[in-house]
């Protein structure tokens, strides 16, 4: 008879390799080998641990052909009740038990496809050892996803991995997100349109506190609402890493203001963000801006095609006398009237650091765009080098006024559409 099993991970050996199974009871063996192939006709992702029983319920040692067997099969109804082609767990043990270590991960991959039932991708093998990644519009869906994931848990070569428009959805999303718990080398991911909605940006939330190597996130365009802001705003409380967020084309809303703008007083480590085409308008708008006021680490934000209006142009003008740090303001297309401009430009007149202003296909008219650059030329310690009043015709004033702004800031260079009456057709 065989040897009486005692400790879990021998008994978990056995299980998993058959081959070296050694019993002189013919009978026993049979029916191991008969257990070996049930269990390898199972599509499970991952390989339980499986529980150590050192004895019967009764106390008694497990002794024999027959207990053991007994005990094999309560471990078949456990494993049947607790594995499931959708779950997804980072501590797979896939690694080829006679070849040793797989560093390339190929064989990894190739075994986890197999449970999924998804084709391999040869673009991903052939490219595993390179630094960057791009993988856009493969259609992995979320169980190309999550093979994908497995294998780069413990790659070291991948800094930059695209997954762009992978429709890869929600749990494919979560795979990836728990990947990059473990993964510390990857530094920049692109998860842009893939339907990631709210239960994928929930895992993406949570990584984002565990993670400190990731320093650029693009999540653009994947049905994104306040109910994900309520999540990543304590993500970015926590995370001090990430440098780069890209958050535009989603439907954020009014609410994500207040949760985005809380954590945006007390991040430390954002030095750009997009929140272009989120419909952040109302209090939410003006609670954005309250927290770029306290922020003292954004260089860059886009906020265009939003609804700013008047309040919220107001609320970014205080926040512009007390910003110390940011360069790069966007906010074009927030249907800001000549009122919110002359808000905006008071802050404009304390500003130092101001490098890049995008006012462009607003309804501010010629007296907004006229109060900006007045404000400019009353500021001798602007930074401005560049006002864009895009599609917006001033007249003869601002280009006079222009003009005499050049003398003091020679850099500066002002897009508008054009000055009134240029366009008249000439007289026959």
């Amino acid at each position: 008879m065989a040897e009486v099993m005692v400790h879990g991970e021998k008994l978990a050996e056995e299980t998993l390799l058959p081959s070296v199974l050694e019993d002189d009871d013919a009978g026993t063996q049979s029916e191991k080998l008969q257990l070996w192939e049930q269990r390898a006709s199972r599509t499970e992702v991952g390989v339980r641990g499986l529980k150590d029983r050192r004895s019967s319920p009764d106390g008694d040692e497990l002794v024999g052909g027959e207990r053991e067997c007994e005990e094999e099969e309560e471990e078949d109804e456990e494993e049947e009740q607790v594995i499931s082609d959708e779950d997804y767990d980072t501590d797979i043990e896939l690694e080829d038990k006679e070849g040793g270590y797989d560093p390339t991960g190929q064989t990894r991959y190739m075994e986890v496809c197999g449970k999924l039932q998804v084709v391999p991708s040869s673009y991903f093998m052939r490219h595993l050892q390179d630094s960057e990644l791009n993988m856009m519009h493969r259609g992995l869906g979320p169980k190309g996803t999550k093979a994908l994931a497995v294998p780069l848990v413990t790659n070291t070569s991948i800094l930059r991995l695209n997954l762009r428009d992978n429709w890869m959805e929600g749990m494919g999303g979560a795979a990836v997100a728990e990947m990059l718990k473990e993964n510390c080398y990857i530094t920049e991911v692109d998860l842009s349109n893939n339907r990631l909605g709210d239960y994928g940006a929930r895992a993406i939330a949570a990584m984002l506190k565990e993670n400190s190597s990731l320093l650029r996130l693009n999540l653009s365009g994947n049905h994104l609402t306040d109910r994900c802001a309520e999540h990543l705003g304590p993500a970015l409380i926590s995370n001090t890493k990430l440098q780069h967020l890209d958050l535009s084309y989603n439907a954020l809303g009014e609410r994500a203001g207040q949760f985005l703008g809380d954590s945006l007083s007390e991040n430390t480590g954002l030095k750009s963000l997009n929140l272009a085409w989120n419909s952040i308008r109302g209090r939410g708008a003006v609670l954005l801006a309250n927290g770029l006021e306290g922020n003292f680490s954004l260089r860059a934000v886009d906020l265009s095609f939003n609804g700013f209006g008047k309040e919220g142009a107001n609320a970014l003008g205080q926040a512009l006398k007390e910003n110390t740090i940011l360069e790069e303001l966007n906010v074009s297309e927030n249907r800001i009237p000549p009122e919110g401009a002359i808000c905006l430009a008071v802050g404009l007149k304390a500003n130092r650091t101001i490098k890049s202003l995008n006012m462009g296909r607003n309804p501010i008219q010629n007296a907004g765009s006229y109060a900006i650059l007045k404000a400019i030329q009353e500021n001798p310690d602007s930074a401005m080098e560049t006002l864009d009043f895009s599609d917006m015709t001033v007249n003869q004033d601002f280009v006079d006024l222009y003009a005499a702004v050049k003398e003091t800031f020679p850099s500066l260079t002002v897009i508008h559409g054009g000055k009134f009456g240029t366009f008249r057709k000439a007289k026959a």
